[in-house]
């Protein structure tokens, strides 16, 4: 969705779409692992911290769940919110300067810093998601490895 909207939209509209889309998806994604995790089979999330009848615990479903709340909780409350600071400060300057954040022909030192603090705090965003992401997965085949199939 981000890349079609990025090339269809002019940037004043996409910027106005992403300030709405991704707190809106961060908060649903915080929830729904919290949900995920409040139902972990088969008695909750005490059943997370019970050993098995093999004496062993969950800790690949541990780290998991860890992972996903760490990441989501991150992008929800610090890097979520400066991303959408820095782009909205990279806006903000190129109307200072009269020029785009990709117009390269004398760009500003505001305007590069800018651009640098944009690509950090986006970089670490999409990191972050994507870490999240791979821990859904990798928790989503731990559970399906204990379904027992029975004919």
């Amino acid at each position: 969705m981000t890349k079609i909207s990025f090339q269809a939209l002019p940037m004043s509209q996409f910027t106005t779409l992403q300030k709405k889309v991704f707190p809106a998806y961060f908060r649903l994604q915080t929830v729904l692992i919290l949900t995920t995790l409040a139902t972990y089979p088969p008695m909750s999330l005490l059943s997370l911290f019970t050993p098995k009848a093999s004496g062993a615990r969950q800790w690949g479903d541990v780290a998991a769940f860890g992972l996903m709340l760490l990441n989501a909780s991150l992008n929800l409350t610090l890097y979520g919110p400066k991303t959408m600071s820095a782009m909205i400060e990279r806006t903000h300057q190129e109307t200072r300067d009269g020029r785009k954040y990709n117009d390269k022909a004398n760009m500003s030192d505001d305007m590069k810093r800018a651009n640098k603090s944009f690509s950090r705090m986006h970089a670490m965003s999409i990191h972050l998601n994507l870490i999240a992401v791979l821990s859904t997965v990798w928790y989503g085949l731990s559970l399906a490895s204990r379904l027992e199939i029975k004919s």
